[in-house]
Parts: structure tokens; sequence; C-alpha cells
């Protein structure tokens, strides 16, 4: 059975689902503009953790946004429209990246930043029950 929307505005709407994503995309972007960024935590591949924890978070983040931006849409296809936004983002990241002093751009990272986004989708389908 589809959810409804909720009866709301659509600045309410927006500051509900849509703002603490274009929030957690500035903390990720203006981290990536860091020229010399390191880890609290240092071990091998340590910022491979960290990227995947980031992503994370912004891929629970999507899937809720894209949910209630389309209550009908099936669980399923809301996850995968946060993956593939998800995959944008982080592919974006590290185009950004590439451009900031003292970064580099790594496919390994692009490659954890799925597999964050990833997790949290399948983290998302294993708890909604359609």
């Amino acid at each position: 059975m589809a959810r409804r929307a909720p009866a709301r505005g659509v600045p309410a709407f927006f500051l509900s689902y849509w703002l603490p994503v274009l929030l957690y995309l500035t903390i990720i972007f203006f981290l990536s503009a860091q020229s010399s960024l390191t880890p609290p935590l240092q071990f091998a591949n340590s910022d491979k953790l960290y990227h995947v924890g980031e992503y994370f978070g912004l891929g629970i983040l999507l899937v809720r946004a894209v949910r209630a931006s389309s209550p009908s849409m099936r669980v399923l296809n809301a996850a995968l429209v946060a993956l593939c936004l998800g995959i944008i983002v982080g592919t974006s990241d590290e185009m950004f990246q590439s451009t900031v002093p003292g970064r580099q751009s790594d496919a390994f990272d692009l490659m954890a930043d799925t597999a964050g986004v990833l997790l949290a989708q399948l983290v998302t389908l294993a708890m909604v029950k359609e």
C-alpha cells in the first residue's frame, strides 16, 4: 500500500527532507576542499573506512528524501535512485578533489563512497517492509 505524502507545504517539506541532504553535501565538499585533511585515527586504509561511513550517512539521507518525495515509489526503486544520486555525488567529489592543491582523486575512494551508499540502501531494504 502506498504511503501518503504529509499534508505540509513545500517549504516545510524541503526543510524536513532535502535541506538535510544539501547540508550534508556542503559538509562533504567543504571537507574535500581542505588541502591537508588527515583522518583523526590513522591505520592502513583508514581513509576508505571514513569514505564508507561518510557516504553511508549520505545514502540514508538520500533514500529518506527520495521516498518522501515520491511516496508511491517502491522502496527498491527509491533505493536505486538514491544509489545513483550517491554515485553521482561521489564522482563529482572525486573530480572536485582533483582540482584542490594537496588533494588527489582516487578511484578506490569512489569505490568506498559507492560501498557506503550501497550499504545504506541495503540497510534500508532490510528495515522497510512493503
